[in-house]
């Protein structure tokens, strides 16, 4: 009788930690319609769920095939977490990004994740200040990484916050100061400008935009010739879209979408976003996620009920996770 209670106990255990049970002071996440198109993509009568919470600031959600699981980053916590159905939140590197004694910059870990095409894990990483790739196998992470791109033109970057790797292999990804304790205004700030930047498959680093104050997130469309970078900044809450030719060189900008009239009475600023296959712009915002379409409309938005910094698809886009403050959510989708 003593072990049937044990064991009765171990299973209460395994599940009380398999799944996440929304608690009182736990957000009401609710989806916003303001366009007929937004019911293709989703069924209203969903709910979001919580998935897991105890985070800092989750960040930069990855979706692994091979392994069946979400990828995040807890950045202040320098911290990779993993999430599958089986085994719920689980630590899966750390540090994951600040693993260098470096004087001068901050201590934060990861944030933005990617898998390139010989399937490595391919990280932005705050502390180190670099773009880098983890050189263990993506079952058997290590703390062990080769840093890619540390540099431009001899001066050391701020803090890499999210990438996009095309086809062939080139990373595309932002500079933003937000993993300097002082930001723009930190003195070990070598850059003065927040970048948008191109790491070619030869180690050339190209300069795309240095206009942007903010820029964050990062994403492209499905045939790679449209660039869209969020611009984190209250004052101009904007998402820019970079028309690309065939050899990636931007020939025409504009602005996608503006949201700086939201940002006053909801909770969070333009980050991480992802494109669907059928072209649909999901990027994290004032409000949550909103989704846009492939001309701008912002069709509706998942309200997470707190700042939302990323999302990402499954690889059969059957679910959306979004990575909100200390908590990982998700929905179903259509």
């Amino acid at each position: 009788m003593k072990y049937k209670f044990i064991l009765l106990l171990a299973v209460i255990f395994i599940l009380s930690c398999k799944e996440k049970t929304v608690e009182e002071n736990d957000p009401v996440p609710k989806i916003e319609v303001l366009d007929a198109e937004m019911t293709t993509i989703v069924d209203t009568s969903m709910k979001i769920e919580i998935l897991a919470d105890g985070f800092t600031w989750s960040e930069g959600p990855l979706w692994l095939p091979s392994e069946n699981k979400v990828l995040f980053s807890d950045v202040p916590e320098n911290t990779i977490y993993s999430w599958d159905e089986k085994n719920g939140k689980k630590i899966y590197l750390k540090p994951s990004g600040y693993t260098i004694s470096d004087t001068r910059g901050g201590k934060e870990g990861s944030n933005g994740l990617a898998i390139n095409k010989e399937n490595q894990l391919i990280l932005c990483q705050h502390g180190n200040r670099s773009v880098a790739k983890m050189l263990s196998p993506l079952s058997n992470p290590k703390d062990s990484f080769l840093f890619l791109a540390e540099f431009y033109n001899g001066k050391k970057f701020s803090s890499p916050n999210d990438l996009y790797i095309t086809t062939d292999g080139d990373i595309f990804f932002t500079d933003p100061p937000y993993g300097l304790p002082g930001m723009d205004n930190d003195s070990v700030k070598e850059i003065k400008f927040n970048g948008v930047y191109r790491l070619k498959s030869d180690g050339k680093i190209l300069l795309l935009d240095s206009t942007l104050s903010k820029p964050n997130g990062i994403a492209f469309s499905i045939d790679e010739r449209i660039m869209y970078v969020a611009n984190s900044d209250p004052d101009s809450a904007i998402w820019k879209k970079y028309n690309l030719d065939e050899n990636k060189k931007i020939v025409s900008d504009a602005i996608f979408a503006n949201k700086t009239s939201l940002v006053a009475n909801n909770k969070g600023l333009p980050d991480g976003m992802k494109m669907s296959k059928k072209g649909y712009l999901f990027a994290t915002g004032p409000g949550g996620v909103l989704v846009f379409s492939p001309d701008g409309r912002h069709l509706g938005t998942f309200n997470s009920g707190v700042a939302t910094a990323n999302c990402a698809f499954d690889s059969d886009e059957k679910y959306l996770y979004m990575t909100a403050h200390k908590y990982l959510m998700r929905i179903k989708l259509l």
